[in-house]
């Protein structure tokens, strides 16, 4: 069964790709993914002429591929990015979701909602400028949400004179901070995205580069991993009790599955009651299965008639999370009004929502100054990253956000209006090198 289950999982991991990027003020970002869309054919014709029209009503004799991505008439009238764009495109090797996330510090937000579901992050740097403060605070998000691979792209070549020793300067000082935030995989590429070099196809003008272009690494890059090694988290969506004749018994659990694999016969405990059991059944699109694997929509039916509803987990008994009312985490605050000590919030945790309180803000990052902390700060303002520690009404069976990005993640919401507040992250926000184990390539996601 476990070859099964990796066999599936490596049809899916190359299939499709989540990605973001980033980039400072006028780096090139949006040219770059137009014209990553454009040399791969994923543009529609008709998208393709309005992009011609509107460059010609600017004057512009060559279509502007910036115009692709900004689709907001803000983006367009001030040439930035502002809020996140999603792009679905494909290649005979993969298929393709594109978050365009704004790279402005009062955009942080932006990113951080873009990257969360990202497994690799395309951080663009003019080379002319290097690296700059910006390009800085885009490798701490993308550390702090442990994107697993990130992509230094190193553009506007052609206003450098395709140089070497600029491109391996810029590489050098990037990979050094990276790697000491301890992301695990960055790749350097020199390009020229309004040239076109790098990009899709090799470029003629840097045959010093021996290196893939951006479209190659994305195709090749390996993602997912075998979900054997994960422990397996269920988050309950859904209690299917139809109570007819014909299914008169059944009771079952409907959701999707966030990590690892469930298998039938498996003991498992729920949480946060504790309640032991065993799955008697899986059913996967009407049939019934002998194992499911993340990321599967199913229904799991017990052995035992416990209380199980909505916002419970579902876990394998030996690898069950201890469940806990006390909260630590990094934040990203996303909310125009403040968060403050003192502060009663909703905590959605999976499908699982509970009161909280803020106890402490412990410090706030300072991205402009490395990894600075402001001990004890008085409060968290929008696109500010820092620490909290809550106290929820009700257990709740968290992750460490090292270990899974799913079940080690919550948002937290003003109870009065039911708007988002707050990002968070459980546990240590940034692992340096150092403290993996020797042998360790990083976070396994």
């Amino acid at each position: 069964m476990t070859e099964t289950v990796t066999d599936a999982l490596d049809v899916s991991a190359t299939s499709l790709l989540r990605f973001a990027t980033a980039g400072s003020v006028d780096d090139g970002k949006s040219t770059l993914v137009g014209r990553l869309l454009h040399d791969s054919k994923s543009v529609l014709a008709d998208q393709l002429e309005a992009v011609e029209a509107a460059s010609l009503r600017r004057g512009q004799e060559a279509p502007d591929l910036a115009l692709l991505t900004d689709g907001l008439r803000a983006e367009r009238e001030q040439g930035i990015t502002i809020d996140v764009a999603y792009r679905y495109f494909a290649t005979p090797r993969r298929r393709f979701i594109l978050a365009d996330t704004p790279g402005h510090v009062q955009y942080t937000r932006n990113m951080v909602t873009g990257a969360s579901t990202a497994e690799l992050a395309v951080v663009l740097v003019d080379a002319r400028n290097g690296v700059v403060e910006q390009t800085r605070r885009h490798a701490a998000v993308a550390a702090l949400l442990r994107v697993p691979h990130v992509v230094l792209a190193v553009n506007k070549m052609d206003l450098v004179e395709y140089a070497e020793p600029v491109f391996a300067a810029i590489a050098e000082e990037f990979t050094a901070y990276a790697a000491s935030l301890g992301v695990p995989e960055i790749t350097a590429i020199p390009i020229s995205a309004l040239a076109g070099d790098n990009v899709v196809t090799p470029s003629a003008h840097m045959d010093w580069y021996g290196g893939p272009t951006i479209l190659e690494h994305l195709e090749t890059v390996p993602v997912g991993t075998d979900p054997a090694h994960a422990p397996a988290r269920f988050p309950v969506q859904y209690v299917i009790r139809p109570q007819t004749a014909e299914h008169h018994d059944y009771r079952g659990y409907a959701g999707r599955i966030a990590s690892g694999v469930l298998r039938v016969g498996d003991p498992v405990t729920v949480l946060p009651s504790g309640a032991a059991s065993t799955i008697a059944a899986i059913d996967a699109l009407g049939e019934r299965v002998d194992a499911a694997w993340a990321p599967q929509s199913v229904t799991v039916l017990l052995s035992d008639d416990v209380d199980v509803s909505r916002g419970d987990l579902i876990a394998p008994t030996a690898s069950a999370p201890v469940p806990t009312q006390d909260v630590e985490a990094t934040v990203c605050h996303l909310h125009e009004r403040p968060l403050r000590v003192g502060e009663r919030v909703l905590l959605k945790h999976g499908t699982r929502t509970v009161k909280a309180i803020v106890k402490r803000l412990p410090y706030r990052v300072n991205l402009t100054e490395g990894l600075a902390h402001e001990d004890e700060p008085e409060r968290l303002g929008v696109n500010d990253i820092g620490a909290v520690v809550l106290r929820t009404a009700e257990p709740l069976p968290l992750d460490a956000y090292a270990d899974s990005r799913l079940t080690g993640s919550f948002v937290l919401i003003d109870p009065a209006d039911g708007s988002t507040l707050t990002a968070g992250m459980t546990g240590e926000p940034f692992a340096a090198p150092a403290a993996r184990a020797a042998g360790d390539e990083g976070w396994d996601f």
